[in-house]
């Protein structure tokens, strides 16, 4: 007979799933038109740094030369990190369904994220995730990123917990791919209702 295992552990991404995306081409596009700047050199210069950006090898200073202020501005560094930090917005009923399992079933929380440096410590401070999840396997402190296989092999490794034991949240298609090919149970994030469907399909039923 095979074996049954129950789901001790959800690997979850944080933008597009807990929270809005940090620093999205929608929020680009805004800043582009709130600090007139010309958006094809600023996403030209973007998609040259910002995976670099997001494993941790540049600090959000850096980035912003290289991306913004490589010129003069009318606008000062900090006025538009402030903009960046803005654009982030919690996913309130996620948040508290995570929370609800986490409590109801033990379930120990893992982040496997992309997420930069400054911009995942506010996010974290501002939303209190770290009063949700246990472990933070995120790009800039782990020098991973996704669809990279081997970020997932850390959460695998950090978390100590069988692949069959673990659920994955996440909003991209590709990423869930990727986790699957390793065989960690994965749920492709569209909205509120149908995670919330697919998790109870794993035996996590929330008392909502």
């Amino acid at each position: 007979m095979k074996k049954k295992f129950s789901v001790t552990t959800l690997f979850v991404d944080i933008g597009g799933v807990l929270l809005s995306d940090g620093w999205s081409h929608k929020s680009q596009l805004l800043a582009a038109k709130v600090f007139d700047i010309n958006f094809k050199e600023m996403e030209i210069r973007h998609n040259l740094n910002f995976d670099t950006y997001e494993l941790g090898k540049l600090s959000i200073d850096e980035y912003l030369k290289r991306v913004v202020f490589y010129t003069g501005r009318k606008f000062s560094v900090n006025a538009f990190k402030k903009f960046i930090f803005s654009q982030s917005k919690p996913y309130p009923q996620m948040i508290n369904l995570i929370s609800q399992l986490k409590e109801k079933y033990g379930l120990r929380i893992f982040v496997v994220s992309n997420e930069a440096r400054e911009l995942n410590a506010y996010r974290i401070k501002t939303f209190k995730l770290d009063r949700l999840v246990d472990c933070f396997i995120s790009s800039c402190y782990v020098h991973l990123r996704k669809p990279d296989k081997d970020i997932f092999r850390l959460a695998l490794d950090v978390s100590q917990v069988k692949h069959q034991q673990i659920v994955y949240i996440e909003n991209t298609y590709m990423f869930v791919q990727v986790a699957e090919s390793l065989g960690i149970r994965s749920i492709l994030h569209t909205d509120y209702k149908s995670t919330q469907t697919k998790l109870a399909s794993f035996g996590l039923v929330n008392s909502e």
